[in-house]
C-alpha cells in the first residue's frame, strides 16, 4: 500500500513539474490551401490585430520593407510554374514582402523563406518578382490582419490582403490552358470516351476556343451516351446558342428543363427556363 500512495506522490509531482501554462498567440498562424484551375497554391501567414493602433504611416511605415503580417515570413507556394507580372516564377515557394505607400504597394516575391521577420541582409539575386499594386480604401475596418484568393478563374486568382481600411491584390496566372490543351491532345491521339469528348467540349466552350469544334466533340459525346443527363444536355444547348443554331439550343434546353424538373433540381430549372425565354426573344 505504502509504495502504491508513494507511485502516486511521485506521479502527480512528476506532472505538475511538467505543465506548461498555454496561452493564446497575440498574432495567430493560418495557411490556405486553394486549387487554382489544376495548380495546387497553399499560403501561410501570421494575423496581427489593429489592437487601437493606426496601422499605415505608423505601425507600418510607409517606404519601408514590411513583412506581411507578423512572425516567419509570410509564404505561398505553387505546385506549378506561375507567373506575377511579366516574370514567369518556377514552382516553389516564396517569401512575400511589401513596401507599403499611400497610393500603391510594391511586392515582392523572395526565394529566401527561411527569414524571421524581414532578411538581415537583402539580397537582389533573390527577388523572383516585383510588382506594384493600388491601394482601394475599404468602407469598413479590418481589425484583423486578412489574406486569401479572390476573383478565381481556371487561367489564375488574386491575392488579396487586407488590413485597417484598405486592400491590395496581386494577380498571377498558373499555366491551366497549356495542361488542359496537352490532356485533350492526348486523349484525341488516343481512344477518347465519351467523357473525354464532353470535356473537351465544355471547356474549349467556356474558355472561348473554336466553338465548331466544340460542337463536333459534343455531338460525338452525346452519340455515345445512351442516355444524357440533364446537365450535359445544358452544356449541350449552350454549345448549339454559341454556334447560332438557336432552334437546336432551345430544342436541347427543353429536354434539359424536363430532366431537371424530374431530379427536382432547381437551379438547371432557373438557369433552363431562363436561356428558354432569352433564346425565344432572339
Amino acid at each position: 500500500m505504502k509504495k502504491i500512495k508513494l507511485f502516486i506522490a511521485l506521479f502527480t509531482v512528476t506532472l505538475m513539474v511538467n505543465a506548461q501554462i498555454v496561452t493564446p498567440q497575440p498574432s495567430p498562424s493560418a495557411k490556405i490551401d486553394q486549387k487554382v484551375g489544376l495548380t495546387d497554391v497553399s499560403l501561410e501567414y501570421s494575423r496581427p490585430n489593429m489592437r487601437g493602433r493606426t496601422i499605415f504611416g505608423d505601425l507600418v511605415p510607409y517606404g519601408t520593407l514590411w513583412r506581411l503580417g507578423a512572425n516567419a515570413n509570410t509564404k505561398i507556394t505553387f505546385s506549378d510554374d506561375f507567373s506575377v507580372g511579366d516574370k514567369t516564377l518556377k514552382a516553389g515557394s516564396y517569401a512575400i514582402f511589401v513596401t507599403p505607400n499611400e497610393k500603391s504597394w510594391e511586392v515582392v516575391f523572395y526565394s529566401d523563406t527561411d527569414n524571421w521577420g524581414t532578411p538581415q541582409k537583402w539580397d537582389d539575386a533573390k527577388v523572383a518578382a516585383k510588382v506594384t499594386a493600388e491601394v482601394y480604401p475599404l468602407p469598413m475596418t479590418i481589425e484583423t490582419f486578412t489574406m486569401g484568393f479572390n476573383n478565381l478563374h481556371s487561367g489564375g486568382a488574386t491575392l488579396g490582403m487586407m488590413w485597417e481600411n484598405v486592400y491590395v491584390g496581386v494577380e498571377f496566372k498558373v499555366p491551366t490552358d497549356d495542361k488542359v490543351l496537352t490532356s485533350i491532345n492526348d486523349a484525341m491521339n488516343g481512344t477518347p470516351t465519351a467523357n473525354d469528348y464532353y470535356a473537351a467540349a465544355v471547356y474549349y466552350s467556356q474558355e472561348n476556343k473554336d466553338i465548331n469544334t466544340a460542337l463536333e466533340w459534343m455531338e460525338k459525346a452525346m452519340s455515345m451516351t445512351e442516355k444524357p443527363a440533364f446537365w450535359q444536355l445544358r452544356q449541350q444547348s449552350l454549345i448549339y446558342a454559341k454556334a447560332g443554331n438557336k432552334e437546336a439550343a432551345i430544342e436541347t434546353a427543353k429536354k434539359s428543363l424536363v430532366g431537371a424538373q424530374a431530379a427536382g433540381n432547381a437551379d438547371y430549372v432557373k438557369m433552363n427556363t431562363e436561356s428558354l425565354q432569352e433564346w425565344a426573344k432572339m
